[in-house]
């Protein structure tokens, strides 16, 4: 990382580096668990789904002011890198609601949306992470 950011600003990201990366593991997880289900009963318990959300949304709520702060990356070509990831993931919360909300109507398809934006933000975000 470059040493043009602060030491504040630096242990915001980092926090918020491993806050997404522990719910993108929980999320492959929680995926995994659900697509080898075969029954309902079998899937993975609302208690895990609702961890997974409030990891993610303290990782976004620490990585939004960061991301749309001043910008970073530019020498590398990557400073819009964080505000798209920032959009990913607000988007990627919000279908997260709705796989919550569907939960018991088979949300494979909103689950695969979901999974789809997470994944993109969270590469976008670990370039941005990496160069800035």
């Amino acid at each position: 990382m470059c040493n043009s950011i602060t030491p504040d600003v630096r242990a915001v990201l980092t926090a918020s580096f491993y806050g997404l990366s522990l719910a993108v593991a929980a999320g492959a997880i929680l995926s995994l668990l659900h697509l080898r289900a075969t029954d309902a009963g079998m899937r993975p318990p609302l208690w895990s789904g609702l961890a997974h959300g409030i990891v993610g949304a303290v990782g976004l709520l620490l990585l939004l002011p960061v991301a749309f702060g001043p910008p970073r990356g530019a020498a590398a070509g990557a400073a819009s890198f964080g505000p798209i990831a920032g959009w990913l993931f607000l988007a990627a919360a919000g279908t997260g609601m709705m796989v919550l909300m569907r939960r018991r109507k088979g949300p494979n398809v909103v689950m695969a949306i979901h999974a789809g934006m997470a994944i993109t933000g969270y590469v976008m975000f670990v370039a941005w992470y990496a160069v800035g």
